[in-house]
């Protein structure tokens, strides 16, 4: 019945022989000689009994009666393997990161050809090829653009909320998203050469050099390994000198690799994994791999995503400069805005909503590229955008460049609102600061990390949000494969470093960083990319994670002298040390009674990790932070489409299973749409949304797939 268990474990005898030949044992090779011993002694031991019981000799079985280790061997490879599978379940996937950026290119693009648009294979498209880009479309290759206009939501790739004008000669990039525009752009780079395609091989070879941390089992049994077979054989020698038969030699010999396998070792690691990773669970983050749990520790820098991470991700109104009635400002702010689906007109609307003030139909809505909007509410020409578009639309804004330095200043967006040609007010829009993100600064900062922050922002949007958190390093301008540089240039220092972030230009660093740690709101990519996942997304719960691995491995090491002490104590009676005195030799019971208690101990003091209690990251007991993230629990919820838009196309020209694919992968291209039902007997399409989509965008997606569209509801 052993013999199966030690074919499943034939991979600790590979390994554990392996690196005991190379003068390097491991907790594998003291696991092989452990269990190889008793398995071998065993045999020896039916040998005796059998010799016993054909030859009538009663001395002989009593002796040997009770020294069948087998079910020893058994168990101890039964445990041990069993914590390797709970391990290796819980590692993360780096082939489930690189599938999640693949997914980033669309499949198709449409490219024009001989004076026509064709839609072909995206790998089919070659350098120099005019790709159109409609609304909602995905960029399927790097180029740069011949002409249009659009805004472009570059966030899947760069982290960054806001969405990027672009106008001719501006490059974009596979996997963005186009928005509201329309533009041409020539093909510069395909295939392996795309930014996106870099980014991938960036992750695939950070992830390919990040070393395994050497366990402490491993650290132990190299010493632990060598002291004990040289035990053994010193036993075996002293013994045959002293005179003692060949019998007694053995059995001493072999007693003292018995006692010395330690059933406990076994459990020591995995068991406070578990409890560790399950308390880690309880405050909402997700440990995938001891190695994180155990290097956590020993961390000296933290590097933090700004957008998405630090911040909320999402633009807000943070100030309004009314210069004309308050209340009359937002309400034609809001007007103008609503018929854009720019990210900060979407800012000042819901602000407008939070406040109760009504809107009006606005026409003649004109969006400039990078400067602003105009457009005709209650009769009035409404201006709304930079200080650019004031001057060419001859308003002064000399009176009050103060005001608009200080919010530029304080890393916001100041859009300047101007109607009967004068500035009437300023309304300031920034990616506002997490609550919980400053405190957990304060935390780290205590504890003596030195923190740092990466973003793609400008130096005094980044430094402005760098001084409100008490920030004092601040990388900014930093493009997606220049934050994994930033993190090696730290390492290179002899750095230890926790990189956190959110988004999937952050999947390189955090692959890159000693411990990756995602916010649970962020890609899919990040997440896969990490070792550490905060499902809450606070960021109060790096302290949290970082004590946590602090109590998780100093409970491993108590496990570790539990799991030692019986065997450092048994070793020398097996050894015969009391025999020539007391005539006390190693009784088999005695050592499985030590061996049970030894495990005992170990579970014992790891389920003590359940008291765990976080001192810094720990928002339980404020009441003033359980409001925050009640509120952090409603954006996420907002985010995740809990209050769904719905809208019904109802399409001609459709005739057949072929009509409705065409159709659902054309709307289920538009950037912010959910789920796509297209009924083809109905003759429509039923789209769920979690932002407002314009219904240009939908139609114009509908005629690019060959349909015309003759009705909107929602």
């Amino acid at each position: 019945l052993t013999i199966p268990v030690l074919i499943m474990g034939s991979e600790f005898y590979k390994i554990g022989f392996k690196t005991l030949s190379k003068l390097s044992p491991n907790m594998d090779s003291l696991i092989a000689v452990g269990t190889g011993a008793t398995f071998i002694y065993g045999i020896y031991v039916i040998y005796q009994l059998a010799y016993g019981f054909s030859y009538g000799d009663m001395e002989r079985i009593h002796q040997y009666g009770h020294d069948l280790y087998f079910e020893s061997a058994a168990v101890i490879l039964s445990l041990i393997t069993l914590g390797k599978y709970l391990e290796a379940r819980a590692k993360g996937k780096t082939s489930e990161a690189i599938a999640k950026l693949i997914e980033l290119a669309p499949d198709e693009a449409l490219v024009e050809r001989d004076g026509k648009e064709i839609s072909i294979k995206t790998s089919d498209v070659e350098v120099g090829d005019i790709v159109v880009i409609k609304p909602g479309a995905k960029i399927p290759v790097d180029g740069t653009i011949i002409g249009g206009y659009s805004s472009v939501d570059e966030s899947m790739l760069t982290g960054e909320s806001m969405p990027v004008e672009k106008t001719k000669d501006d490059k974009v990039i596979t996997g963005s998203v186009n928005q509201t525009g329309h533009f041409r752009f020539r093909v510069t780079e395909i295939g392996a050469d795309t930014t996106l395609s870099k980014i991938i091989q960036l992750v695939e070879e950070a992830q390919g050099t990040k070393a395994p941390i050497s366990k402490l089992a491993d650290k132990m049994s190299m010493y632990f390994v060598p002291i004990v077979i040289g035990i053994s054989i010193i036993t075996l020698v002293i013994w045959l000198m002293i005179g003692r038969e060949f019998n007694f030699t053995f059995r001493m010999a072999i007693a003292v690799l018995v006692i010395s396998c330690p059933c406990a070792l076994g459990l020591a690691t995995p068991t406070a994994i578990m409890v560790g990773t399950g308390m880690g669970a309880r405050h909402g983050i997700l440990i995938k791999t001891s190695e994180a749990l155990e290097l956590m520790k020993k961390v000296d820098t933290i590097v933090f995503d700004k957008t998405g991470t630090l911040t909320k991700g999402v633009p807000e109104v943070t100030d309004v400069l009314a210069y004309d009635e308050e209340k009359y400002l937002l309400g034609v702010a809001a007007s103008a805005e609503s018929m854009s689906e720019h990210p900060l007109s979407n800012a000042i609307v819901q602000y407008a909503q939070s406040k109760n003030i009504e809107k009006t139909n606005a026409t003649d809505f004109e969006a400039v590229v990078g400067k602003g909007i105009i457009a005709e509410v209650n009769k009035q020409r409404i201006i709304i955008g930079n200080d650019k578009l004031m001057q060419q639309n001859g308003i002064d804004t000399s009176h009050k460049k103060e005001a608009i330095h200080r919010l530029s200043n304080e890393g916001k967006t100041p859009l300047l609102i101007g109607y009967e040609g004068k500035l009437q007010g300023i309304i300031a829009v920034a990616d506002t600061v997490k609550p919980d993100s400053k405190k957990a600064i304060e935390a780290l900062l205590r504890l003596g990390k030195d923190v740092v922050m990466l973003t793609g922002d400008n130096e005094k949007t980044a430094k402005a949000i760098g001084n409100q958190m008490g920030i004092q390093q601040v990388i900014s301008d930093v493009l997606p494969e220049h934050k994994s540089d930033a993190v090696k240039a730290l390492q290179s220092k002899g750095k230890q470093v926790i990189m956190v972030g959110d988004g999937i230009n952050d999947a390189v660093a955090l692959t890159q960083a000693d411990i990756g740690i995602a916010i649970g709101s962020g890609t899919d990519v990040a997440i896969e990319s990490a070792d550490v996942v905060l499902m809450k997304n606070q960021v109060s719960d790096v302290v949290t994670a970082i004590e946590l691995s602090q109590s998780t491995i100093k409970n491993i090491k108590q496990n570790l002298f539990w799991a030692f002490i019986y065997n450092i104590i048994g070793i020398p009676i097996a050894a015969g040390l009391l025999y020539p005195a007391f005539q006390i030799s190693l009784n088999p019971m005695i050592a499985a009674a030590a061996m049970s208690f030894s495990s005992v101990s170990v579970v014992t003091n790891a389920l003590r990790l359940k008291g765990f209690k976080p001192t810094h990251g720990d928002f339980e007991n404020d009441q003033r932070e359980k409001h925050i993230i009640s509120d952090i629990y409603e954006e996420n919820k907002a985010r995740k489409g809990a209050e769904k838009m719905k809208k019904t196309i109802y399409i001609e020209g459709m005739s057949c299973m072929h009509c409705v694919g065409h159709v659902d992968k054309a709307l289920a291209a538009i950037s912010g749409v959910e789920k796509v039902d297209v009924n083809l007997e109905e003759k429509n399409a039923i789209i769920t949304s979690n932002i407002n989509i314009d219904d240009q965008a939908l139609i114009e997606a509908v005629n690019t797939a060959g349909y015309e569209v003759t009705g909107i509801e929602g």
